[in-house]
């Protein structure tokens, strides 16, 4: 079978290289690498930080955009999840550098390469939204725990990080699955999720509304079994990575390998790999030859 290359919207790095702390060559060599497995566009995203670290983890990726030739994962834009996310749901990220959301702190980090926001709706403010939609800018909710999702273009890792559903009252899972004008991420690592869980929402939600997204660390592919990320110690077991709290760091597996996992369970559906074209409005880049396992055979 033939899809559309593979586009990541929501991952932290790969290959022992940090989309925070990366200098321009290794973000260069990584979108070659990612090539090999059928990723042909990226999203990098930066978590919290101090706005100047921020701000330089922007210039560099924005920079390492500018090197894209054919063989390379096309850099399209930086996905900010980090800054504007709610304390109460901050899973790994340092809430010392959470700001207010309004559109004076924004401004603080803005770049016209920002195209993905995540943030706490409940926090933020109606300028701050309606600032970044006159930008052209989505706005995911995430780590938060609002149920009005209603400005929002789509949740960031559905189900992580957010209230969980509620038979009584509004919840931001609960949001994410009823509001079909919502775009969802889910992290089908079998780690993040449970697979009824991803059977519920590929119930619920229109087809052409799930973004499957890796949210991988920089340990995937790599060797490394402790690392800082976030400005937390991070300890890979081979399995999942979280911190010596116990808190989940984000996942250690390739999208094209989690796509691969999805077909082994019955749960993929090829629309997924289109869905992300349609939200970004994204040219095709190539194409993946499959074989019936999702394992890739050719990349053209």
């Amino acid at each position: 079978m033939k899809t559309n290359l593979i586009i990541e919207q929501h991952f932290h790095g790969a290959f022992g290289i940090d989309f925070n702390r990366a200098p321009v060559y290794q973000l260069i060599r990584l979108t070659k690498e990612i090539y090999q497995y059928g990723i042909g566009g990226i999203f990098p995203t930066i978590v919290t930080d101090s706005i100047e670290n921020t701000k330089q983890a922007i210039s560099n990726i924005k920079d390492a955009a500018r090197y894209y030739e054919p063989g390379m994962a096309k850099i399209f834009g930086i996905h900010l999840e980090g800054i504007f996310l709610n304390p109460e749901k901050k899973g790994i990220h340092n809430n010392k550098y959470f700001l207010h959301p309004c559109v004076e702190n924004f401004k603080e980090i803005e770049d016209d390469f920002i195209k993905i926001v995540t943030l706490a709706p409940e926090l933020s403010e109606d300028s701050l939204i309606n600032y970044l939609h006159e930008k052209k800018i989505k706005v995911q909710a995430g780590h938060c725990v609002g149920g009005d999702l209603s400005k929002c273009d789509g949740v960031t890792h559905t189900f992580n990080a957010m209230s969980p559903i509620s038979h009584r009252g509004e919840s931001t899972a609960l949001s994410a699955l009823i509001n079909d004008h919502l775009y969802t991420e889910i992290i089908a690592d079998g780690v993040h999720v449970s697979d009824d869980c991803l059977k519920l929402l590929f119930k619920s939600k229109p087809l052409d509304r799930i973004i499957l997204v890796s949210d991988c660390l920089p340990c995937t592919k790599s060797d490394i079994k402790e690392f800082t990320f976030a400005g937390e110690k991070v300890f890979y077991n081979g399995q999942k990575a979280t911190s010596q709290n116990g808190t989940l760091a984000g996942s250690t597996m390739l999208l094209p390998d989690i796509i691969k996992r999805l077909g082994k369970i019955g749960l993929m559906n090829t629309q997924y790999i289109d869905n992300p074209y349609n939200y970004h409005n994204i040219e095709p880049l190539g194409t993946i030859e499959w074989d019936e396992n999702f394992n890739v055979l050719n990349i053209n």
